[in-house]
């Protein structure tokens, strides 16, 4: 993953000392600038920063519009120990110190975030699918349902839903419920809906890490008589690779991607919108 100001890729390097440093010289800097900023590591969210005031320094008074596809700590939208930081508002401040026109960023876990970033622009979950050929080409061929994997990404799944339906694809939305014991949080069981015998699956959410959410959803959703299983996720970190969710799906599709894709047969990065 990398920066690119006005889809041309920056140059980066790092000093023998581990520090970052960037270079934009030769790239044409006008009023009006866009940064697409792929920050998956510290050293990329410090290029960010180092890219946003070489331009500057450049031309001051150009105008940028960030998009941000994945935004860095997301998931750590709350403080649930005394003495730990909220990790995303560090980071909204960040982003927010750098003023730019707008920011950009694609299905973000929470609220929280977005309500945290001066001129922000949501690309969501809903918007993301209900435009995608592949995925309106998918949902039309076959009869399928879009399941959240639990009650939190209830909302976002019927939002899907609805879009889809506006288009004349009609699809349910149903969504699995996790079990959790209230001493540890650990999930003890999921617990599926009634209706998914003999049905396609589509199963949404936003961010797929290790998958092990996904892959025992997929084994109560085969053993409920499911037929084909997908799974969307927005954000692919895959940090166990994509072995493990072989098992109980067809295909994944995600939107950004953070392993390189040495099997389009079984994952489809979708276009850009």
């Amino acid at each position: 993953m990398t920066i690119l100001v006005n889809k041309k890729i920056i140059k980066a390097f790092n000093f023998s000392g581990g520090e970052s440093q960037i270079s934009i010289a030769g790239m044409p800097i006008d009023d009006r600038v866009e940064v697409c900023a792929f920050l998956n590591t510290a050293d990329e969210i410090m290029r960010l920063l180092l890219t946003v005031d070489a331009i500057r320094r450049i031309n001051p008074a150009a105008k940028i519009d960030l998009h941000i596809p994945y935004f860095p700590y997301a998931r750590q939208d709350r403080v649930c120990n005394v003495g730990e930081a909220m990790s995303v508002e560090v980071m909204a401040q960040l982003i927010n110190n750098l003023s730019c026109e707008s920011v950009t960023i694609e299905d973000p876990h929470s609220s929280v975030t977005a309500d945290l970033i001066k001129n922000v622009r949501v690309l969501a979950q809903a918007d993301i699918l209900s435009r995608s050929p592949i995925i309106l080409s998918l949902l039309k061929e076959k009869n399928f349902i879009l399941l959240a994997p639990d009650k939190g990404a209830a909302l976002k799944t019927e939002a899907i839903a609805a879009a889809l339906n506006s288009q004349n694809i009609p699809v349910k939305a149903l969504f699995a419920t996790k079990v959790r014991d209230v001493t540890n949080g650990k999930i003890t069981e999921t617990l599926i809906p009634d209706g998914i015998e003999g049905k396609n699956i589509l199963v949404p959410d936003d961010i797929c890490d290790g998958g092990s959410t996904f892959i025992e959803l997929a084994k109560k959703l085969k053993a409920a008589g499911a037929n084909d299983l997908y799974l969307y996720v927005t954000h692919g970190i895959f940090s166990r690779g994509l072995g493990p969710l072989r098992e109980g799906f067809t295909h994944v599709f995600c939107r950004n991607c953070f392993i390189n894709n040495e099997n389009p047969n079984f994952l489809t990065i979708l276009e850009d919108i």
